[in-house]
């Protein structure tokens, strides 16, 4: 099981960083993905117009990047009500201390604000951990650095079934190497930066994005070596360009290979890359998003209310 906030059209982070993992992961196993729109309320609960656009962008995108519905269970966290009363009851049993712990509550709050620290975002690692144990999960996609928040849902379901019965699924990490994309700017690719290359960017857009991309800043003029090691650029060409990488390295080094040249080079080798993931965008009806959805909650929800009656049975809750 994994998802994703609605927060608008993906970018390439998303799409390198999780779904080409997702669409390998959906060949293989059975899969829930939810997109988690009761957790953007965390931290844009006043802005709450977007979201619904943001739901059908994410799904979109998803679709687009090979998520087949009928493989995998596609659906909104809010459509499955029984999430919102398992988090309730799981809520009764967790430390205070075991949520403040997690490092991304302080680190969130130092960036984005206290107004943010709310209840709801307080109780959000929790709320996840509702997410994965109510449709039984038994494995979560996570890279290395993720560790931690798993670790905690683990916790959260051992304490419950030492209390109540071996009641829910205690899930493991499916570890996996997740590629750190840069933006335009050399940090890591996020709307929030302001660097994002999205999925859904046509050629030119991507093109222009790429030529802004910062690189060296000791590679002034063409001929200047270069450090490879550092660009951004470079770390594009590593996803979307494998096989001249060896090359380019050599060359950046040299100063015979100029940074005008590189990037050209990498924003065409890119868009050939996204060309079949825009096209199947482009064809897809924007109101079979609907339809996903409908049938994504409907089958989520048959595994929810198994769950959730088995929670409340241990718990002796009618």
């Amino acid at each position: 099981m994994s998802g994703m906030r609605p927060t608008g059209r993906l970018h390439l982070g998303n799409y390198f960083g999780a779904l080409t993992n997702w669409v390998e992961i959906a060949r293989r196993d059975e899969t829930f993905f939810e997109v988690a729109d009761l957790h953007a309320l965390t931290t844009a609960y006043e802005r709450t117009e977007d979201i619904a656009g943001g739901i059908r962008d994410v799904v979109l995108d998803w679709l687009a990047a090979g998520i087949d519905p009928d493989r995998s269970v596609v659906y909104v966290q809010s459509a499955v009500p029984e999430i919102a009363e398992m988090h309730l009851l799981l809520s009764m049993v967790v430390p205070v201390a075991w949520l403040q712990r997690v490092p991304t509550f302080k680190d969130q709050i130092v960036a984005l604000g206290n107004e943010i620290a709310t209840y709801g975002f307080l109780g959000y690692p929790l709320m996840q951990t509702v997410d994965i144990a109510i449709v039984r999960a038994d494995a979560v996609p996570v890279g290395r650095d993720q560790l931690s928040h798993l670790e905690l849902s683990r916790e959260v379901v051992r304490r419950f079934n030492h209390l109540f019965g071996a009641t829910l699924t205690e899930p493991g990490a499916l570890l996996s190497e997740f590629p750190e994309v840069p933006g335009t700017d050399g940090r890591k690719m996020s709307k929030s930066y302001g660097n994002a290359i999205d999925m859904a960017d046509d050629g030119a857009t991507t093109t222009k994005k790429i030529r802004s991309m910062v690189t060296d800043p000791l590679k002034i003029r063409r001929h200047d070596p270069g450090r490879p090691e550092i660009c951004p650029v470079f770390k594009l060409h590593e996803i979307v360009n494998k096989p001249l990488v060896p090359e380019i390295a050599l060359n950046c080094r040299s100063g015979e290979l100029g940074c005008v040249d590189c990037k050209s080079l990498c924003a065409e080798k890119l868009n050939a890359f996204m060309e079949p993931v825009r096209a199947r965008r482009a064809e897809i009806d924007p109101a079979s998003v609907d339809r996903v959805l409908l049938a994504g909650a409907s089958r989520a929800r048959d595994v929810a209310r198994a769950t959730l009656a088995d929670v409340k049975d241990a718990m002796h809750i009618s």
